[in-house]
């Protein structure tokens, strides 16, 4: 699945000064620790099915106990290397004999038995250190491709009676460990990393999807014929282990940020993930974590020292070989179409009556998942025939998928956040509007996607269906995410595709013309206006902007809605209202300050790689508008919002080398004077506020006696008087595009 240029440019909102940072604090949030039943995640959803699996990893377990116990005290070289390669011969004689997917010899297995024993046995090597991570890396994987070669050698009387006892894929490690990926985003090197190979017992000549054809992305297809299979790659990598010397918990929240740091250019390159496996080992002590939407969750430790903890560790390596590919955190309902030499995109949805299934063709992937927590919105422009394999023909899309993982609460039927309503009914209210033409996706058809269990069954693709009950009833109140699909007409390209500040400014004009439309005739506030929301698209008329993503969106009509700040924003354009989590009312002029902040982003880093500034950014003031700590951040933006002389700092910092930069800054400080300064009312203006603050008249002893008074927020004070603000800042933005348009 290729992504669109998206993918080649970090876009702004991800632009960390310290991406390492933000990781560790990711990784200290999210992670719950010591949670039974996480390897069990990856087991085959039936249960006849498991229990072979099961018997299949007890008897590797046993021949690699077997192995270990050959390693005793006082035992010369020559006497281990004759025990080791007797007991391997035996043990294979049992087994079936190699095939076309064995790549080891008898040579090569006893070569790797002499590495990974070096982990497994302490003390066996005076020369090995279990602490040393370097000495760590080429036993693990050995142990991991040791198992892998197993898998398709079964003992002879345990051979496969039905398909679902055939393993569909080996887990092998990449060759190279400690390197650094092809595709990577940063300097951080990768300790080691897993790939899937498939095993294809099904194709023909004519077959159009294989059983693993869900586990490839187009970047993966590009990779293989690219690079090096020995290096590991984004595009195809299916976990990352990460060692560490010790099992300290200081060492292992070191391993869980860098699975975090790595997760992260997992889920930009590939489109097809539902959530990440990964390892984390801190000397001889193992734990299997799982990444998704909300949750990062490690497992109680497997010791490979001992026989309970190799057993363990590989359960869990052969499951993955076994079991579906959503186990593995693939989604299902994508999936490389070999005949057509295309990725099929299903709608699989159910309307309270009846489950409908639409499939779509992909065309190209226009926004991508850059954060390992959240959302993880992707959109995709589709076609409903396949793509022809002429090259001069059309094969441009007309249908966008938007793909995501919200909060949701209760059933599909009874979500009212389903963003599927919401563009509904955006659609349905602007219907008949023409002004709108163009500014915003039109609903085609989508909600909460079906996945179907072992049973044949079709249940809501959940967080609580992927980690199922036993994990599930450990994690408290964690909030419940639902894989939302929704297609819709109305295809347009990233912000990053903008040409110029004036066609920069055209975008924004019409995205908040749309916005404000859909307020005052579907009585819907957007609340995540960012740049990932804002699209691109080009007529015969000229440059537009398009607004998308509904999903954080709220009925203004609903009582409830001023106070419901769950996700409302994208964390650098949130505004300070959000960011508080307060119990203000939440107005469009929240959306209105997004939108400077949008732009401040933008004039600062750039929006694609022609304007990106050359020099580091890391010290400027609007670097603290991503901070993770929204206390903190709400508090930078109070400040830099507060006045004009404060704010100046910000456009200072405007990157000098984009054209026509001078008259952007004036721009962005002229709506930002609209929205804060430009009041009659003094309690109106700034945005700082202390709730205790002496009177000038007035003298410390007045103030003990509580003669004092108190200075209302400006934002609740704003909120008050949204409309009029709000048609004063749009009125300004008009005047702006103007003459922006008469440029271009």
């Amino acid at each position: 699945m290729e992504s669109s240029s998206s993918s080649s440019y970090s876009s702004a909102s991800t632009q960390s000064p310290d991406r390492f940072a933000e990781s560790k604090a990711l990784a200290a949030h999210y992670l719950k620790d010591n949670i039974d039943g996480v390897q069990a995640i990856a087991e085959h959803s039936d249960q006849t099915t498991q229990q072979f699996v099961t018997k299949q990893a007890e008897s590797i377990a046993e021949f690699i106990d077997e192995l270990v116990q050959r390693v005793k005290p006082g035992l010369d070289k020559a006497e281990l290397e004759n025990e080791l390669k007797a007991t391997i011969a035996a043990q294979l004689k049992r087994r079936s004999p190699a095939g076309r997917c064995s790549e080891k010899t008898e040579a090569d297995m006893f070569n790797s038995a002499v590495r990974f024993l070096k982990w497994l046995c302490p003390g066996s090597d005076s020369t090995f250190s279990k602490t040393n991570e370097k000495h760590i890396y080429p036993c693990f994987v050995e142990l991991i491709n040791f198992v892998a070669e197993l898998v398709v050698r079964p003992l002879l009387d345990q051979q496969p009676t039905s398909f679902d006892e055939k393993p569909k894929r080996l887990i092998r490690s990449y060759i190279l460990n400690n390197a650094k990926s092809d595709k990577a985003e940063d300097k951080h090197y990768i300790n080691m990393a897993l790939k899937c190979d498939t095993l294809n017992y099904t194709m023909g000549d004519n077959a159009e999807y294989d059983e693993d054809s869900y586990l490839i992305s187009e970047a993966c297809l590009k990779a293989n014929d690219e690079w090096s299979d020995e290096r590991p790659n984004y595009p195809c990598i299916f976990a990352v282990v990460e060692v560490q010397p010790n099992s300290s918990d200081a060492k292992m929240q070191d391993g869980f940020s860098q699975l975090v740091e790595h997760s992260k250019d997992v889920y930009r390159n590939q489109h097809n993930r539902h959530f990440i496996w990964g390892l984390v080992s801190g000397g001889s002590e193992v734990k299997a974590c799982v990444f998704g939407p909300n949750f990062l969750l490690a497992s109680q430790f497997m010791d490979v020292t001992s026989t309970a903890g190799r057993l363990e560790l590989i359960r869990f390596l052969v499951n993955w070989s076994f079991c579906e590919p959503s186990k593995l955190g693939y989604d299902p309902t994508i999936r490389y179409n070999y005949k057509h030499e295309c990725f099929a995109i299903d709608m699989v949805n159910s309307n309270g009556q009846m489950l409908t299934q639409t499939t779509y063709y992909l065309r190209e992937v226009v926004v991508i998942a850059e954060r390992v927590f959240g959302r993880h919105t992707r959109c995709f422009v589709v076609g409903e025939q396949p793509p022809s394999l002429d090259e001069n023909s059309d094969n441009s899309g007309d249908i966008l998928i938007k793909d995501a993982w919200p909060e949701v609460s209760g059933s599909a039927e009874d979500d009212m956040r389903d963003e599927s309503r919401l563009l509904k009914r955006v659609s349905d209210g602007l219907a008949g509007r023409s002004e709108f033409n163009g500014l915003y996706p039109k609903y085609i058809s989508g909600g909460r996607m079906q996945i179907q269990n072992a049973h044949g069954d079709s249940v809501d693709d959940t967080t609580r269906t992927i980690l199922g009950d036993t994990v599930w009833a450990q994690l408290g109140d964690l909030p419940l995410r639902a894989h939302m699909r929704i297609a819709m007409s109305g295809v347009g390209e990233p912000l990053e595709s903008v040409q110029s500040i004036y066609e920069l400014v055209v975008v924004i004009y019409d995205v908040m013309r749309c916005h404000m439309g859909i307020l005052k005739h579907c009585q819907i506030l957007h609340r995540d206006i960012s740049e990932a929301n804002i699209l691109v698209r080009r007529d015969d008329t000229g440059v537009h902007g398009m607004l998308i993503d509904f999903d954080h969106s709220i009925d203004i009509t609903d009582e409830g809605y001023a106070v419901r700040t769950e996700g409302a924003g994208t964390r650098p354009f949130m505004s300070i209202n959000n960011l508080e989590d307060n119990s203000t009312k939440r107005t469009a002029l929240d959306d209105w300050e997004s939108i400077i902040y949008i732009l401040c982003w933008l004039g600062t880093f750039g929006w694609n790689r022609a304007t990106q500034p050359s020099g580091s950014v890391s010290k400027m003031a609007i670097a603290s508008w991503n901070d993770y700590d929204e206390m903190m951040n709400a508090n930078s933006k109070r400040r830099d919002m507060d006045s004009s002389r404060i704010f100046t700092e910000i456009t200072k910092g405007f990157n000098p080398n984009i054209p026509h930069i001078s008259a952007f800054k004036k721009f962005v400080n002229g709506l930002r004077a609209v929205l804060i300064d430009d009041h009659d009312d003094p309690d109106m203006r700034g945005a700082i506020f202390d709730k205790n603050i002496i009177p000038e008249e007035s003298d410390t002893d007045d103030f003990l006696e509580d003669e004092y008074i108190v200075r209302l927020d400006p934002f609740v004070e704003r909120a008050k008087h949204w409309e009029s603000i709000s048609n004063s800042l749009l009125a300004k933005l008009e005047t702006y595009a103007t003459v922006c348009k008469k440029r271009l």
